[in-house]
């Protein structure tokens, strides 16, 4: 089992920047991608950037330029920086993580707000 806890989700003017972390905990030598999803109301949940094992990144195009996704696997941590931060933006971002054992599955954490207004 894989347990992610996400953190520094909040409210941030149009133009600024915010950092999101998330921590793994238990089976992580399992994990073989890890990502960030975000959900605005009314709106499907959808992808916005993914690292794999082996560190390769991809991003959606409503962040490209603008967000990174890095990780540090001495703490098991993976960031979300957020540039250039738009109204847009603004919804529940949650972390996840795909495992291929003991069967194939996918973990969420518990999501944070952020919040894009002036």
């Amino acid at each position: 089992q894989v347990q992610l806890v996400e953190s520094g989700g909040g409210l941030v003017q149009p133009g600024g920047s915010l950092r999101l972390s998330c921590v793994a905990s238990g089976s992580i030598f399992s994990i073989s991608a890890m990502g960030w999803y975000r959900q605005a109301p009314g709106k499907q949940r959808e992808l916005v950037a993914v690292i794999t094992r082996g560190g390769i990144t991809k991003y959606a195009d409503s962040g490209k330029g603008r967000f990174t996704i890095s990780r540090d696997n001495a703490v098991n941590t993976v960031y979300l920086q957020m540039n250039s931060l738009k109204p847009e933006d603004t919804a529940v971002y949650y972390c996840t993580a795909a495992s291929l054992t003991p069967a194939p599955n996918n973990y969420w954490g518990q999501g944070t707000q952020v919040t894009v207004s002036s």
